[in-house]
Parts: structure tokens; sequence; C-alpha cells
């Protein structure tokens, strides 16, 4: 299964959020595992990064970032990408760029816990419980 894994799941797992990180930590395990084929938009790593570091954490920040790229690929985007994303029907364009990366990597579920901020997505949002339902 491919999924598009949204940024606010890393930030789940790095920051130890609670109650979501739990969930959050098994998607990113079975994506280590194979069980799933994760990508990450190209601008969630920077946000990402500013979100976790602020500052004072950023050797922690980026091993974390070296780490997730060893199982989590990138999904190749580029100007035709985001010109679609500024046609989505979607509030936030952070969401419409994670919608346009989902779709460069033909990503079948969007993991995140927004599900409301993608409820006009032509990929399906789902939260980390509802997709490791779906996995073996």
């Amino acid at each position: 299964m491919t999924v598009l894994i949204d940024t606010d799941v890393l930030i789940d797992v790095a920051l130890d959020r609670a109650p979501h990180a739990k969930d959050s930590g098994r998607i990113l395990d079975k994506a280590q595992e194979g069980l799933l084929t994760a990508w990450l938009a190209w601008h969630s790593i920077s946000n990402f990064y500013y979100i976790v570091s602020s500052g004072k954490n950023h050797f922690k920040t980026i091993q974390f970032i070296k780490e997730l790229l060893q199982f989590v690929k990138v999904a190749e985007t580029g100007t035709a990408d985001a010109l679609y994303a500024t046609q989505l029907n979607v509030a936030d364009f952070e969401d419409a760029l994670q919608i346009a990366a989902a779709l460069s990597c033909k990503a079948q579920y969007i993991v995140t816990r927004n599900i409301q901020h993608y409820k006009n997505s032509p990929v399906p949002a789902l939260s980390p419980s509802e997709m490791l339902e779906k996995l073996p």
C-alpha cells in the first residue's frame, strides 16, 4: 500500500505528543518494515524541521530526518504540481501541496490527523489508527 505521510504524523513521533505518538510511530514502523510504501512532500521536511528544532534541537532533528529518509521517499513534484495545488478547493494551501504530492507519488491514502482538511481531496485521508486497521 502506498501512502503520503502528512507532517503532523512526523511531529507527533519526534515530539512524543500523547496520545498521538503511539499510532503515528506504528505507521513509521510499518514503513520501515516495508509493509507500507511511504512518501513525504518535499516541503514537509522543512516544515517539520522548523517546528521540531525550534533553534535548539538542530542536530537531533537532522538525525531524525536522516533516519526517516532511509525508508520514506520524497515525492517528486514540480511547477505543474504546484499549479495544480492552486486550483484545489482546499482552505489551507499547505494541504493542497500535500494533495499534489500524494497524486505525484500515486498514494492511495494521505495519513494525517487533520482528516477534515482533506474532505475535498481526490486522495482519501485516513488517521494513523484508521490506516493501521487496513494493514496486516
